[in-house]
């Protein structure tokens, strides 16, 4: 190393055990007695971590000497290991290991390293004046390693590997220091010796990759260099980390249990380990399939950007609970500024209700690792600032922060329900795009910066065909306004442009730039550009504006010049050039049925082939295409506002009955049209028994949405008019459906409820094709009420009905729905049957409102189908007063 003789120095051999680390550092104590504070301090903690490191790494006995001259300290920390190298982890500061020689770099004047045949040596030096020499690092001279087999990790999310490296080594420190305490949680000890020594083999091959720079999108390949014989101590590895997540999970540690992507991701790690090993070629992370709850949006490292710039009302929340971002569009839906959320804890937003549902769910995940929500669209309510009610569906998805902790990021979906008192602009949860814009499914084309022969834009009327069919079918394969351009935006950008911007009028004759895309989706900071613009103006003579007039499609051989914008506008697009690095563009107007609603700009990057006026003709067809799947797109969202508009007005306020509690909940379906046939009814009639009614006509739009309507009013005004048995108002009411120009079939539920306050209760009722009511009574028993079936609505209106009578017990549930609560596809019927007894008993004495938004948390995630849920409790007021469970 070069360093000259070292000065006189006391010294002390500590043997291989954690008792070590403190004695250790009481030894460099008493030598440095009289020293100033600061210098014993630091030489006390940086010998705790080096000693910890030889017990952890070395397990050898550790030899530490204490040297003062001259106003510095010199301490070395000696081990019997010589072949073991030194592994900076490069860990977070919130890492719970792999700071020992972190800790050093930063806190000593100088350090390195020495090694020689019978052991290693790690140093460092303590100025208390002046400044030190340089400090020589930490290269040893190791003996040569044995022949490698390098393993090939192709796609590694870095943020993801780097959580799960700290996980191990969190998980292994914990078993080692059980071992020397003679509790080995049944790892043997041969395992945990082998373990130890091929992870810290991977952490170093890992860790020198991920000095190089990193790229933009934030996935590497890595090389790690194994021994040809290493494949024995990583499966040793494999064994013991599966038994710790075991014991982890059975709460026998400390170290918390691996969350569900995490627990893939290492799976990942040693099926690739494992299998190259043998021979097996490398498989990429990216293209494993997994869970929902280990979705390919979760490649998107933590940007708390991206929360800001979505246009989804989103909330991320930390392990401790505590909200750490939030946007506009979530702090609006639930009455609070962006700012005054961020520090809350998450319950905040959740009803008072579902708050000790939740706590308690929350911390079984982190105690099991075991999730029920995450990765799945859940309807439930949120609670507005005001205590009022906000029905959502709720997508969770876990993201790492670079420093490798967890974020559960919330997407919350406004949805149409009773508790809405006014109309929400519906919404789906769109993922991130990461990969093929199209799922790989359209053949390649050449990029825009090639040059081909052929048609306009170097395109052969081949591929120029291709491209119009392949715009075309992004638009038509779905219903959203925002996801469609997503992928038309994509498209273009591989096929032909490096960025796409789409700019929409709105109602307000403002202008809203609602898509910005660049060839990478990564490249591009989420919403950075996005968002309302000022109007078209007097003043405003830029290209947009001329498109927006209807002149176009528009050749720009160079980017607007900022001094010539007249408005507002203007210099916002001339901004948007140079913030892109256009070097050339088209601008084309957006027109359907004789107006102009948008324009869209397609952009070359500066030293790519630039736009020419053979591609204008393209363009044109382009935006004929875009235009007109636009258009379809808008009509299709006024039509289901409408519908939505309509359901939600049909959605009564429960009455409010003696002696009964009610609740209800609607859920729109995760994946359809969002609205349909479903509906559900209560209303008291004239001679006091209250009336129970839910219903599923057949459809998903706005037909169904209508039918569904006129049977409610039909059935409501046959039911108060006569006040008849069950059986003869669906008689009635299915004769009055074929009076219908468009007669609609549907199943449906009608009951009365019959007794006093104090009860006792007795239900009456028919069903026509629907699911039987189910009865919970208060200590968990459950039966379907299957009595008084008949035909469909819309079948045949002479066929005879039944009426059913069953007693209803004081604080039972009586509870009515539709089969988007329990039908799943290739399920038998009888089986979800049963799993809704044993929720539903489970839930007996909850609280009403609780009983009916845990059965939609617990079976309404990921519904393909509109849910309708009507639940009735008969309570008697002397109990109100007491106050009863589940009440």
């Amino acid at each position: 190393m070069g360093y000259p003789d070292p000065p006189p120095a006391v010294s002390r051999r500590f043997p291989d055990g954690p008792a070590s680390v403190a004695a250790a550092r009481r030894f460099v104590g008493a030598a440095l007695d009289g020293a100033p504070t600061d210098l014993v301090g630091t030489a006390q903690l940086l010998v705790s971590e080096l000693v910890t490191n030889a017990v952890l790494h070395a397990r050898t006995e550790a030899e530490v000497s204490v040297a003062r001259l001259d106003g510095r300290v010199r301490v070395r920390v000696g081990d019997r290991r010589p072949g073991r190298g030194l592994v900076p982890q490069r860990c977070s500061p919130y890492a719970g290991t792999g700071q020992g020689l972190a800790l050093v770099e930063q806190l000593a004047s100088r350090f390195g390293a020495d090694a020689g045949d019978a052991g290693k040596t790690v140093w460092f030096e303590l100025w208390h004046d002046g400044p030190p020499p340089p400090s020589a690092g930490w290269e040893t001279a190791v003996p040569p390693r044995p022949a490698e087999r390098p393993v090939t990790l192709v796609d590694v999310p870095t943020a993801l590997e780097s959580a799960c490296r700290q996980h191990r080594h969190a998980v292994l420190r914990e078993l080692t220091l059980a071992a020397f305490a003679s509790d080995r949680l049944g790892v043997p000890a041969e395992d945990l010796v082998a373990a130890n020594d091929v992870n810290n083999v991977i952490s170093a091959g890992v860790t020198a990759m991920l000095d190089e720079p990193a790229p933009e999108s934030g996935l590497r390949t890595l090389l790690v260099p194994l021994s040809a014989d290493a494949l024995p101590a990583v499966r040793a590895l494999r064994r013991v980390l599966d038994l710790a997540e075991a014991r982890a999970r059975e709460e026998l540690l400390l170290t918390l249990p691996a969350l569900p992507r995490g627990r893939a991701f290492q799976d990942w790690l040693f099926d690739e380990l494992t299998g190259q090993l043998t021979g097996a070629r490398p498989t990429a992370w990216t293209v494993v399939p997994r869970e929902p709850e280990v979705s390919s949006a979760e490649l998107v490292p933590w940007d708390v950007g991206q929360v800001r710039a979505s246009r989804m009302p989103t909330v991320a929340a930390d392990e401790g609970n505590r909200i750490v971002a939030a946007n506009g569009a979530a702090a609006d839906l639930l009455g609070w500024g962006p700012d005054d959320l961020v520090g809350r804890r998450l319950t905040t937003l959740i009803p008072e209700h579902l708050r000790g549902r939740h706590t308690a769910a929350f911390s079984s995940m982190l105690l099991t690792g075991h999730t029920r929500i995450v990765g799945r669209s859940v309807p439930l309510p949120a609670l507005h600032r005001n205590g009022s009610l906000v029905p959502v569906r709720l997508y969770i998805q876990t993201q790492e922060t670079a420093d490798g902790r967890t974020v559960f990021v919330a997407q919350l979906v406004p949805r149409a329900t009773t508790f809405l008192g006014g109309p929400r602009t519906p919404g789906r949860i769109r993922e991130a795009a990461v990969g093929e814009p199209d799922g790989g499914r359209s053949r390649a084309l050449p990029e825009s910066g090639a040059r081909t022969s052929g048609a306009g834009g170097g395109m052969t009327a081949l591929d120029r065909l291709t491209l119009l069919a392949d715009l075309a079918a992004q638009l038509n394969n779905t219903l959203d306004l925002d996801e469609g351009l997503q992928r038309a935006g994509r498209l273009l950008t591989r096929r032909l442009a490096d960025w796409c911007v789409v700019d929409l009028f709105t109602a307000d004759a403002g202008v809203d730039r609602v898509c910005v895309v660049h060839r990478d989706p990564r490249a591009l900071r989420p919403g950075a550009y996005e968002g309302t613009l000022s109007e078209v103006s007097e003043q405003s003579r830029g290209p947009l504006a001329r498109v927006l007039r209807g002149a176009g499609p528009l050749l720009l051989t160079e980017a607007p010049r900022p001094g010539r914008a007249g408005s507002t506008l203007d210099r916002a697009y001339a901004d948007l050039f140079r913030e892109l690095g256009a070097g050339s563009a088209v601008v084309a107007p957006l027109r359907a049925r004789r107006e102009i609603f948008g324009a869209l700009t397609l952009a070359r990057a500066s030293g790519g082939r630039p736009f020419t006026e053979e591609d204008l003709s393209l363009v044109d067809d382009l935006v004929h295409g875009l235009a007109l799947g636009v258009d379809n797109a808008r009509l299709y969202q006024d039509t289901r506002s409408i519908a939505e508009r309509l359901q939600r007005s049909l959605l009564p306020v429960l009455p409010e009955v003696g002696g009964l509690r009610l609740a209800a909940r609607y859920a729109a379906s995760s994946t359809t049209a969002q609205v349909g046939g479903d509906w559900y009814d209560s209303f008291v009639l004239p001679g006091g028994n209250t009336a129970l009614v839910i219903g599923d006509v057949t459809g998903h739009d706005l037909d169904a949405a209508i039918a569904m309507s006129q049977l409610r009013s039909m059935l409501r005004g046959i039911a108060v008019d006569r006040e008849e048995p069950p059986a003869e108002v669906l008689r009635r009411l299915d004769l009055a459906n074929h009076s219908l120009h468009r007669e609609a079939t549907g199943t449906c539920v009608y009951g009365l409820v019959k007794g006093p306050a104090e009860g006792p209760w007795e239900l009456t009722h028919s069903s026509a094709g629907h699911l039987p009511p189910l009865l919970t009574t208060r200590d968990g028993r459950t039966r379907y009420l299957d009595g008084g079936g008949g035909l469909l609505l819309g079948m045949d209106p002479d066929a005879a009905r039944g009426t059913a009578r069953d007693a209803l017990p004081a604080h039972s549930t009586l509870l009515l729905y539709t089969d988007g609560l329990i039908e799943r596809r290739d399920e038998p019927l009888d089986d979800a049957l049963h799993r809704l007894r044993r929720h539903a008993a489970d839930l007996a004495r909850e609280p009403l409102d609780t009983f009916c938004d845990e059965l939609l948390i617990g079976l309404g995630a990921d519904s393909t189908d509109d849910i309708a849920v009507l639940a009735v409790r008969p309570t008697p007021p002397s109990s109100e007063r007491h106050g009863p469970p589940g009440g």
